[in-house]
């Protein structure tokens, strides 16, 4: 069975400029990066009715795989297919992943985004942009310490750290600068992972590059000696940050496997942020095409949340339709088989382990959308694992339908293509959110714990209660909350996996981001910087004698 390497080796892709011809997109408005990349001027583009909107989300991720780029490119390819105007918009991959643990993120077999090897490595710069707009905001912090503090900084509380795209445990908690008096003065900080910054989540939920501006001013980098909040506009960073952002903000066009337009731009991670790709993309996508396939990170308990909470609800959007995403050895895993084992059918196991599943539809079904269950199939899975997969989503009152785009592209997605297009013509009745803009912040927080996580409690400590009230005070009251926790389970303990009940929600930490627009709950465990895995990808990882790179997919 060839790699997804090798598959995406022997593809015929078409320059840039025609994949952007063909989807309606103006010569002036292309700005090409190379052969295969470009970046789209959205203010050059015609302005016209915005098209349907559909979100592909999944079941808790596993280690046996639920594929849910792989089924958003081959929804969007299928959709094609069927005659139907479509524009893909994903997130761009971390090199955390990448050389941590969970690789690339382009898709898999017949269903990618291209081309895959630098989409994974740097792309078009967007998150060295990121990452250093972030670290000039921190140099300029240091900075004005050092030069007889004007704006009266407690360094003691100073909360903007560093950021790094990559997985370096070593760098979550740091003393500097050392050295002495020449370097600046002590203290403690750390470093992020890129996809974590509040810049991240800024570019993603930025209007247009005045917005961009605002909201890089409106970052709090921590408080005087009063406990008065110090923005980046104080440390007269923002301007130059917008500088270094001018190119990043623009969404970048790709194409998949069968020459289909598709805009990877921006990507927060789900567990620690929003998880979507920025609303400047899918906007722009909307204006461009009549469906436009997108996805939220994760199981649908972190990244679709966040959509319908976070993203909908800045940025004044809704789905038309929900595709969840399933496997039959994710189901089995959910339902206590262990990795090596799911190569033997077990129907009774994916029964079990079809809770998970059920749980997700339910959650689904309290923001207004019936979601469609895509069976993203495996070469091994059997005709009875099937069946019992689709009996089950019948109860739950949904279709289940076999794809097979893995395998076979946009024809093995084609009747989830039909089903999806025909739901989302129809249109959700009433697009719910979970909670009101008005409710507190510590009850908003709550709210998710126990509607979505299905929390017998959700335990916010008295001083965060405290600090939660505070930020209340000064006119975030209205903020949605982003909530950090593990993506493998409904709970924080990231082993228990199927449909918990009978479990607390514990929450650690929370982060004012002002600019963003959301407050942050970290909850359980959670790292906003990862660690390497044991034997991380990276060590499989190299250019062989043609200089093409292996291991990484």
């Amino acid at each position: 069975m060839p790699t997804d390497i090798e598959i995406a080796r022997q593809a015929t892709l078409i320059p840039i400029t025609d994949v952007a011809k063909n989807a309606g997109v103006p010569d002036e408005a292309l700005i090409p990066y190379g052969k295969y990349k470009a970046k789209v001027d959205t203010s050059h583009l015609p302005d016209r009715p915005a098209g349907k909107l559909i979100l592909v989300t999944a079941i808790n991720p596993t280690p046996a795989g639920e594929g849910k780029t792989t089924t958003s490119v081959g929804l969007s390819d299928a959709l094609h297919r069927i005659g139907k105007k479509t524009m893909l918009c994903l997130r761009e991959p971390s090199l955390g992943p990448c050389f941590g643990m969970k690789g690339g993120g382009a898709g898999g077999g017949k269903s990618q985004v291209m081309p895959m090897d630098e989409i994974n490595l740097h792309f078009t710069g967007d998150f060295h942009a990121i990452t250093s707009a972030h670290n000039l905001l921190a140099a300029m912090i240091d900075n004005q310490i050092y030069w007889g503090n004007p704006n009266d900084i407690d360094i003691r509380r100073v909360v903007w750290k560093r950021v790094l795209d990559m997985n370096d445990r070593a760098l979550r908690q740091i003393v500097g600068p050392l050295g002495g008096v020449a370097n600046g003065f002590p203290r403690e900080s750390g470093f992020d992972i890129t996809v974590a910054s509040e810049i991240m989540a800024i570019l993603c939920l930025a209007s247009d590059l005045a917005d961009l501006q605002k909201r890089l001013g409106d970052i709090i980098i921590g408080y005087n000696r009063k406990r008065e909040p110090v923005y980046c506009r104080d440390i007269k960073a923002d301007s130059a940050m917008t500088v270094l952002l001018k190119d990043a903000i623009l969404p970048n066009l790709v194409q998949t496997l069968e020459n289909n337009p598709a805009f990877l731009h921006g990507g927060p991670f789900a567990n620690i942020a929003h998880g979507c790709n920025s609303v400047i993309a899918t906007n722009t996508a909307m204006k461009m095409a009549d469906y436009t396939v997108t996805e939220a990170g994760f199981g649908a308990d972190l990244g679709a949340e966040k959509f319908m909470d976070i993203k909908c609800r800045l940025a004044g959007l809704k789905p038309d339709a929900i595709v969840i995403v399933a496997t039959v050895r994710a189901l089995k895993m959910n339902g206590g088989v262990a990795k090596n084992d799911l190569g033997t059918p077990n129907a009774d196991a994916v029964r079990a382990g079809a809770v998970n599943l059920k749980r997700h539809i339910e959650n689904l079904k309290k923001f207004g959308v019936t979601p469609t269950v895509a069976i993203n199939h495996f070469h091994l899975d059997t005709d009875e694992e099937i069946a019992v997969i689709q009996e089950m989503a019948a109860e739950f009152g949904t279709d289940a339908v076999i794809c097979k785009h893995w395998a076979d592209g946009s024809a093995g997605a084609e009747e989830l293509a039909r089903i999806v297009a025909a739901k989302a013509d129809a249109g959700a009745p009433e697009f719910n959110q979970l909670y009101p803009d008005d409710m507190s912040l510590a009850d908003k927080i709550r709210t998710v714990g126990r509607e979505i996580y299905r929390a017998d409690e959700v335990h916010i400590a008295a001083p965060l209660v405290k600090q939660l009230e505070q930020w209340e005070q000064m006119g975030y009251g209205k903020f949605p909350v982003c909530m950090a926790k593990t993506q493998y389970s409904f709970t924080t303990d990231p082993g228990r996996l199927g449909a918990p009940t009978g479990h607390e929600v514990e929450v650690n930490e929370v982060r004012l981001s002002a600019g963003a627009g959301f407050v942050v709950a970290v909850c359980g465990g959670i790292m906003t910087m990862p660690g390497l895995p044991k034997v991380p990808s990276a060590e499989n990882i190299y250019l062989d004698e043609n200089g093409q790179i292996e291991g990484l997919f």
